[in-house]
């Protein structure tokens, strides 16, 4: 029996079921309603000290959201081809302080697509100070990663995909398939695994969530796999996560294996924790919120289906009540089916 090719045609499957039309919002589990609607491909949500919602479109809008209306901050010159563009946005810890946030992005160089990391001082409704702190890495019209979050000591993590070479994912000179971590100001910490190096893990394919769980300090990310084995992965400094050698929760002694995988494969996205027990999980072909249930010690127990019928979701953070979630939809990617008021803001209450 040949399993690749049976787990190829599932994955088919749930592809094509994806891009069938929707019969209409459906919520599964508490309550749900639109609070954005008329936009594009919202790849990045984050919530300011100051009350704004911010929000980044991959075709290079930064956006803000005061409640009531929504307005341009500022247009980032971006490449916008398959799913290379605007993506990844942080907001400093010190943000009340210093007004700096860091956004992940796809340009041109004369060498071809770059991926790269700016900082930038955000006052007001404009953007100031642009500053590259971060680049060197491969960007494609697929695999491209670009989410942003900072860690338990201050550093700024980065994801970054293969740019479709599966093979730099296990090149320890290149910056692809890595999740990376830095100073505010692009420089090397003095504790990072290699020495002189911003690689902090290695072995991904195209990690496209970053959360770290309360209390713990511990950094976990959604990652996608090939036709099957879609993974949630908790980052040790310096491991090996396996791609493209091996996926999935399978153990070896030279990889570290996921806590958690999906095959048939749902793309999974976005993530945030809900809790220290509790991580919220936005899939993209899959077009559901998933609900996963942690034990005391970290690990993945339960998965459970709370939301769908809004199509491609993408990004989801917890609100700053701390009572409910933000999820931006992604149907206009490309990839979906449009329903109407698409792309949207969707605030999600869970029971």
């Amino acid at each position: 029996m040949n399993f690749k090719r049976i787990a190829l045609v599932l994955s088919l499957v749930v592809f094509f079921m994806a891009l069938q039309p929707l019969s209409g919002p459906v919520s599964v589990s508490g309550e749900v309603d639109t609070v954005i609607a008329g936009l594009d491909t919202v790849w990045e949500l984050a919530w300011g000290p100051n009350g704004k919602l911010y929000m980044t479109e991959r075709r290079g809008n930064l956006l803000a959201w005061d409640g009531s209306s929504v307005k341009k901050i500022a247009e980032l010159p971006v490449v916008e081809r398959g799913e290379s563009g605007l993506m990844g946005m942080a907001l400093d810890p010190k943000f009340t302080e210093n007004s700096q946030a860091y956004a992940c992005f796809t340009t041109r160089t004369e060498a071809g697509l770059e991926n790269v990391v700016e900082r930038f001082r955000l006052s007001g409704e404009e953007i100031s100070e642009r500053k590259r702190i971060l680049g060197g890495m491969n960007a494609s019209s697929i695999h491209d990663g670009c989410r942003l979050g900072f860690g338990p000591e201050g550093k700024l993590l980065v994801t970054m995909g293969d740019s479709a070479r599966g093979s730099l994912a296990q090149d320890p000179g290149s910056l692809n398939g890595k999740v990376l971590r830095i100073e505010k100001d692009g420089s090397i910490p003095a504790d990072n695994p290699i020495a002189g190096s911003p690689v902090f893990t290695l072995g991904h394919r195209n990690p496209q969530g970053l959360d770290v769980r309360p209390g713990t300090g511990e950094i976990y990310v959604s990652e996608h796999g090939p036709a099957a084995n879609d993974e949630i992965n908790r980052l040790l400094p310096g491991r090996n996560y396996g791609w493209p050698e091996v996926g999935g929760t399978t153990a070896t002694e030279e990889y570290e294996p996921a806590l958690w995988d999906w095959t048939p494969t749902i793309a999974p996205a976005g993530i945030s924790f809900f809790g220290s027990e509790t991580l919220y999980l936005a899939t993209l072909k899959e077009s559901r919120l998933h609900k996963l249930t942690l034990n005391e010690s970290g690990e993945i127990i339960d998965d459970e289906v709370v939301l769908e019928g809004y199509g491609r979701l993408r990004a989801v953070t917890t609100g700053p009540d701390g009572e409910c979630l933000y999820l931006s939809t992604s149907n206009r990617d490309g990839r979906g089916r449009p329903l109407e008021g698409d792309d949207r803001v969707l605030r999600y209450c869970p029971e």
